[in-house]
């Protein structure tokens, strides 16, 4: 009986030290993250105007029935669509095809390597600013290089056809080296045994390709599709750093769309409500992607 006692003693002094180890990381995760987000449902249901924060009143659901009919959040979320839509299976597409080039022998690897990775390093708000000069209409080294070959001048973020197509181009110059790091692992991990096979059974480069390297990365183009979703879905600084949210609007991204209503517009309850369907949505993105991954890994 004593000992029992004992062992339950000691269990409990176990939890209590564990729960001491988890406390700073619980308090930082209480203020940072659960605050913000109970906060954030509260002022959803108020119209809350930050010019003027004691005249608050409670409003239900009328933001967000006003959400469903407010022409600009539904551009904006039709613009973001578009942008995860182009963006996920391209900048995938890409950073597999340089995966693939630089886990060849060949001279430079390890150059190349760094060069395809170093955008990533690299500061999104840095990197849109430098491509902002590159489309220049005027003066811009993307137009120099178009007018050497006889392509007449485009007019890139200035263009409402041609604005987003430009920052999706940018973004995947930019994200493309992470994904390639994801897949290159994912190569050097594929036995290499199975291409041996493949080549005895007379298996060309393209059905080594499909039967083999892709079958291969399956769980890792799971985990890549699912974070450059996720990824593509807050996209803000492109669209803030190059074009405002235009021009005529073709630009302006859900999160863009939530910091201006409110911050340059001050309608913090209007925003907060935007901001709940906004996590809503990334949340059932991101269950519809789970699900389908578990249906993959157990099939």
């Amino acid at each position: 009986m004593k000992q029992k006692k004992l062992l339950k003693s000691h269990k409990s002094q176990e939890a209590f030290t564990g729960y001491l180890f988890l406390a700073p990381a619980l308090v930082l995760l209480s203020i940072f993250l659960l605050y913000p987000i109970g906060t954030m449902f509260y002022y959803s249901l108020t119209d809350f105007y930050i010019l003027s924060p004691d005249d608050r009143s409670f409003v239900g659901f009328e933001n967000f029935i006003r959400i469903f009919s407010d022409a600009q959040f539904l551009n904006a979320f039709g613009n973001t669509v578009y942008f995860a839509v182009i963006i996920v299976p391209v900048q995938m597409s890409v950073a597999l095809g340089l995966a693939i080039l630089v886990n060849k022998n060949i001279k430079g690897r390890t150059f190349f390597r760094t060069a395809f990775f170093s955008p990533v390093v690299m500061s999104l708000v840095v990197v849109s600013i430098l491509w902002t000069f590159l489309y220049n209409p005027s003066e811009g080294l993307f137009n120099e290089i178009l007018g050497a070959v006889g392509i007449p001048e485009q007019p890139f973020l200035t263009s409402p056809d041609q604005a987003m197509n430009s920052i999706i181009v940018m973004s995947i110059w930019q994200g493309a080296g992470f994904q390639m790091l994801i897949f290159l692992a994912g190569l050097q991990n594929i036995p290499e045994h199975l291409y041996e096979a493949a080549e005895i059974d007379g298996a060309s480069m393209w059905q080594k390709f499909l039967h083999v390297t892709l079958p291969g990365l399956k769980n890792v183009s799971l985990f890549i599709f699912i974070t450059i979703t996720i990824a593509a879905f807050k996209l803000l600084v492109q669209p803030m750093i190059m074009t405002q949210g235009g021009p005529l609007g073709s630009t302006q991204s859900l999160v863009y769309e939530i910091y201006e209503t409110g911050f340059n517009y001050r309608d913090v309850g209007y925003a907060s409500s935007m901001a709940v369907v906004f996590t809503l949505i990334v949340l059932i993105v991101a269950i519809i992607q789970r699900k389908v991954a578990s249906e993959e890994r157990g099939s």
